[in-house]
């Protein structure tokens, strides 16, 4: 028998940038995402998510991962209505058995889940890991930043001002979920949570670029529960998590002008915290 997870667990991840765009917005000419009322900088789940299937496309694509167990299905190249036809039609059109096949074969539908309805359709499948946006600890300062290039495209083009939009340092807080009840349905196994665990925390390691600045993973703090059920509502461990500017900082600039501290005093019974960074 497989050995699916049979805990509840809520995480906290943190992470940070210095100059750069963490998660540009195209509405706003990919500008850093920010919340217009606090001015707290905000990050989409579907952006770490992101990493976290790039990091397992690139242990496959080393080998230290069976492609046939840990093939990704959002990413780019793939026509997501081919291999749902095709997956379909290998099961005999049985839908429940062609979703399961897409669960065991593509890590990250068992992981996230997925929308299969398209093409022949295959349902949907909601994963057992849920990322919610991610929101600066601070209020950031966004900023544009005009550029200079030495060389024209051709004769016609004269342009030779660009731009680059950053903020300056902005310290995220990104809170997470895992239900055992929807990971047994997904084959969601320890071995599977564990690469969950070691994809965040090497997040950012194979994702640098200019744009994006100086991102690193700070914390990772997991919350396990004894029961599938929980032994404890996820808001009241998220309180125990606590990020605060050291004193005489105004302006942060580094992971080392905040203290964070967890309250493992009143952690609730049935509950064990581990730090994996």
């Amino acid at each position: 028998m497989e050995n699916f997870i049979k805990n509840k667990y809520d995480f906290v991840f943190l992470y940070d940038v210095k100059d750069g765009n963490p998660n540009g917005d195209p509405d706003f000419d990919n500008q850093p995402r920010i919340d217009f009322e606090t001015r707290e900088g905000l990050v989409s789940d579907v952006c770490i998510k992101r990493k976290v299937r790039n990091y397992i496309q690139l242990k496959v694509e080393t080998g230290e991962l069976d492609e046939a167990k840990y093939n990704i299905f959002i990413r780019q190249g793939n026509i997501l209505n081919d291999i749902i036809n095709g997956e379909k039609k290998k099961a005999d059109n049985d839908e429940k058995k062609g979703r399961m096949s897409m669960c065991d074969n593509y890590y990250d539908i068992r992981t996230f889940g997925a929308v299969l309805s398209t093409g022949d359709g295959l349902g949907v499948v909601r994963g057992p890991v849920q990322f919610v946006f991610s929101r600066s600890i601070d209020s950031v300062d966004s900023r544009t930043h005009s550029l200079t290039r030495c060389c024209v495209v051709d004769n016609a083009d004269s342009t030779t001002f660009g731009n680059k939009s950053t903020v300056s340092y902005g310290l995220y807080r990104m809170h997470g979920y895992v239900s055992a009840f929807d990971g047994e349905k997904c084959h969601f196994t320890e071995d599977d949570l564990y690469l969950l665990w070691e994809a965040l925390a090497n997040a950012f390691e194979h994702d640098h670029s200019a744009a994006r600045g100086e991102m690193n993973a700070r914390a990772l703090v997991v919350f396990k529960h004894e029961s599938k059920l929980g032994n404890a509502r996820s808001a009241q461990l998220f309180n125990l998590v606590k990020i605060e500017k050291k004193e005489g900082v105004v302006y942060p600039r580094s992971f080392e002008d905040y203290t964070v501290t967890i309250n493992r005093e009143n952690l609730p019974a049935g509950v064990t915290i581990e730090e994996l960074i």
